[in-house]
């Protein structure tokens, strides 16, 4: 057993890539906060399976986190007075504040529209955040109209219609001509 201890520290000595501690400072935070705990718990624990279990773990929460605060939304109001929202990044439950905090229920007009051509909705989260700003518009006298769903978010909504009640604008279906010849 020491023997093999020993082969594995000096095989992982020797294929450590030292010159990468220099990179630290180049590197996101959040890959140094995994790298070193990941480490940390391996040898406190010596448990490396368990260390890698917490590193995916940790990393999954970050990329939540990140993906959270990169919804966006692009805004206009066309000639006959509607206010369009367009949608980027997935709303789901680590997104569905940033979501609400975009809209303006008293200044919007009448009539908004929310695209989500580039965007999805992913979770009842997301079906909340819907729920929530679509009751804001209603209260204030507004309607609200979702439209570019994929299939998929339409399921969803569609599987969710007891506790939200939207307005989608269908989509026409495009289609291919196929050459008959």
């Amino acid at each position: 057993m020491a023997a093999l201890t020993g082969l594995m520290i000096m095989v992982s000595i020797g294929t450590f890539e030292w010159a990468s501690l220099r990179t630290f400072n180049k590197m996101p935070k959040s890959d140094i906060l995994v790298m070193v705990l990941v480490t940390f718990v391996t040898v406190v624990l010596h448990n490396l399976a368990l260390a890698v279990i917490i590193g995916v773990i940790i990393a999954a929460l970050v990329f939540a986190w990140d993906n959270a605060v990169r919804i966006r939304a692009r805004k206009y109001t066309d000639s006959e007075g509607v206010k369009y929202y367009q949608m980027y990044g997935p709303l789901f439950f680590g997104s569905a504040e940033a979501f609400r905090d975009k809209f303006d229920v008293e200044s919007d007009p009448e009539k908004v529209v929310i695209s989500f051509a580039e965007s999805r909705v992913v979770d009842m989260s997301a079906i909340e955040a819907l729920n929530k700003i679509t009751e804001r518009y209603h209260k204030a006298g507004k309607t609200i109209y979702l439209t570019h769903l994929s299939a998929d978010c339409l399921r969803l909504l569609n599987n969710a219609e007891r506790i939200i009640q939207v307005n989608i604008i269908e989509d026409p279906t495009y289609k291919v001509v196929a050459d008959l010849d």
